[in-house]
């Protein structure tokens, strides 16, 4: 292995698919990162690299190979859902940062095991690839809700359907859309950022009810449609809907507060403020039919979703192994938005109120029938060493 450059951050990247090979290219534009290596269990893959990737970065379709020889400081893990902790704990024990895709896990039970895991690691850099936290609009809405520019929080509503997805999406990968390749739909593959950012702005609900609906839309045996009811430990309760048979779509959140209402929809942020707080107005107002006076605050030009966001997650991640500089998405934080997802297919699948935090236990024992009758059958591979038997590792 190459002597390690104390100015340059060396990068392998596992499982070269479509977000995979789009890491490298990003890594390869990334200041002080190289993509030295990458792994693929299907060799076929590595026709996706990018020009920019080079002659001289290293291939490997094995996994163990991988990381006893690969030269890299740092392991971007980009592979179907259930691979994503048994080649983080992989990457660990060999000595490498780790920065993993989204859901870090099917299951809370898993990522929490992974979690207890890394602490043993305290010197390794660990991410979660929650790109959405650097878009300008929502770091606008969490300065505010820190801020108590919304006072109270009464309600939170956020509709995103804007997801749609084809039959022929779902039939491009034979993994997808089914318990036992993916673990989950919508709540596990689409909207782990948008989950993640509702427990990031808002923090978790004490309780969820939802309903969910299988395959409504699409020939697919997991959720496409769910709708979701919170309540939170203050007071306030949210609702969560979301789809992938919806089109035209809407992706709107709205928070309502006693100081006013904040929407977010078009990449317009809108803060509408009330005069008086709407609780001490209904308390003290003699007027029969009042209703607070309120003020359209001019905020500062958002600028929306930028395409930078990966850049900018995987520029934070090697700054935070070479400066120190403090990580956007730590790996701990994305246990917190996959907990609520299962909560919401847990409650939809057993028509029943959740209490968080979620019993990992009860959750896995769900997945692992819902796993047993499902369609998929994991193909063997050499060095393939992801499993989807919950019962065996992580009940």
């Amino acid at each position: 292995m190459a002597e390690k450059k104390t100015d340059k951050v060396s990068i392998g990247v596992i499982g070269i698919g479509n977000m995979g090979s789009a890491h490298c290219r990003t890594v390869c534009t990334t200041e002080n990162a190289e993509l030295t290596a990458v792994c693929d269990i299907d060799e076929t893959k590595f026709g996706k690299l990018p020009e920019e990737a080079g002659e001289k970065v290293r291939k490997y379709t094995s996994p163990e190979t991988f990381f006893a020889e690969a030269p890299v400081d740092a392991v971007i893990i980009s592979v179907p859902h259930y691979d994503h902790v048994p080649l983080a704990m992989q990457a660990l024990h060999a000595g490498k940062h780790i920065l993993v895709e989204k859901p870090i896990a099917p299951a809370v039970g898993m990522a929490r095991e992974l979690i207890a895991e890394g602490k043993k690691f305290p010197h390794l850099v660990q991410s979660a690839m929650l790109q959405l936290r650097t878009t300008e609009a929502f770091l606008k809405i969490r300065e505010l809700l820190a801020a108590g520019e919304l006072g109270r929080l009464m309600r939170i509503n956020w509709i995103v359907t804007t997801w749609f997805r084809s039959q022929c999406y779902y039939d491009s990968g034979d993994w997808r859309a089914s318990w036992r390749g993916e673990g989950g739909g919508v709540l596990l593959n689409q909207c782990p950022h948008q989950l993640d950012l509702l427990q990031w702005l808002f923090g978790l609900p004490s309780k969820v009810k939802a309903t969910v609906a299988i395959g409504k839309y699409h020939d697919i045996e997991v959720e496409d449609e769910v709708n979701a009811f919170m309540e939170f430990p203050g007071g306030a309760t949210g609702v969560f809907i979301t789809s992938t048979g919806e089109a035209p779509g809407t992706n709107r959140l709205e928070i309502a507060g006693t100081k006013g209402r904040l929407v977010y929809e078009n990449k317009e942020l809108k803060f509408s403020r009330n005069e008086v707080p709407s609780d001490e107005f209904l308390r003290d107002t003699k007027d029969v039919f009042g209703v607070p006076k309120h003020e359209e605050v001019q905020l500062p030009e958002i600028k929306g979703i930028s395409g930078a966001r990966h850049f900018l997650l995987i520029r934070n991640f090697v700054n935070a192994i070479l400066k120190g500089e403090k990580l956007i998405a730590p790996l701990h934080e994305a246990v917190n938005g996959l907990e609520l997802g299962n909560a919401m297919l847990y409650s939809g699948l057993k028509n029943e109120t959740v209490t968080l935090p979620l019993d990992s236990a009860v959750y896995a024992r769900l997945l692992s029938d819902l796993v047993a009758s499902s369609r998929y059958v994991k193909k063997k591979a050499s060095g393939n060493t992801g499993t989807a038997d919950l019962n065996a590792s992580y009940s």
